[in-house]
């Protein structure tokens, strides 16, 4: 005779949490060894938790952060203002590989956005949805530009992902999964190629070494030496370059 089971339902993956005023959502894995917390680029507050971690815990964890944590945001809103949204009209540049481009507002093209050495050109109806067609765009060139860049960099590393995704994370600029599938965020078209080498290196390196140990920075550096500046830039600018439109 077979015995009954009882299915519980399994554990939140996320869940809010507030801590003195600030909001945050609590992303479970049981995985995970260690608390983490992050910033994402919309300000958005992120605590990392193996499951189980009690609601005490995770508030002291914060709490003990809410100096770092004031001053990423404040960092946050000293870049919406230096890198204010775009509007789609006509003259505003966008960036394409670390070099900016004007837009040009336009009656009649082929595809609703186009470019060209004179910069961008977007259809004056569609200028509503300019973010919906700019994304759409970088998207396509960042698959163009990352699939050779990744073929060449793994032939160098010695490694071999499964696949490449391109993707629009909210808090990071690529991954690696436990498949070996590589994925990156469309705005590392709009970065100067050497910051969006960087990115390809070290989600290959992840591919040898699933930590940041010191075996994975020894990797990185065996094939990009100077790596700390060009990490440095996209830590300083990333954020603000791809939120800004």
């Amino acid at each position: 005779m077979l015995k009954s089971v009882r299915f519980h339902k399994p554990p939140p993956k996320r869940t809010p949490l507030r801590v003195d005023g600030l909001a945050l959502e609590v992303r479970w894995s049981r995985r995970r060894r260690t608390l983490c917390l992050s910033v994402g680029r919309e300000g958005e507050l992120v605590v990392y938790a193996p499951a189980g971690v009690p609601q005490k815990a995770l508030e002291a964890f914060v709490r003990d952060r809410k100096p770092w944590i004031r001053g990423k945001l404040a960092k946050r809103e000293a870049l919406k203002r230096a890198f204010p949204r775009r509007t789609y009209v006509d003259g505003e540049m966008f960036p394409f590989l670390g070099s900016s481009y004007p837009l040009h507002l336009v009656e009649e093209q082929g595809a609703p956005l186009l470019w060209g050495e004179g910069g961008f050109s977007l259809l004056r109806s569609e200028a509503r949805r300019g973010r919906e067609h700019f994304v759409r765009w970088y998207a396509g060139r960042a698959g163009e530009w990352i699939a050779p860049h990744v073929e060449a960099f793994a032939a160098r590393m010695g490694v071999a992902p499964s696949g490449i995704r391109i993707r629009d994370y909210r808090s990071r600029w690529g991954s690696c999964s436990p498949r070996g599938v590589l994925g990156f965020h469309w705005a590392l078209i709009l970065f100067p190629p050497a910051a969006s080498g960087y990115v390809v290196v070290h989600e290959l390196a992840h591919l040898a070494h699933r930590n940041h140990g010191p075996s994975f920075w020894r990797t990185v550096r065996s094939v990009l030496p100077d790596f700390g500046e060009t990490r440095a830039w996209i830590a300083r600018n990333g954020s603000a370059w791809a939120g800004m439109l």
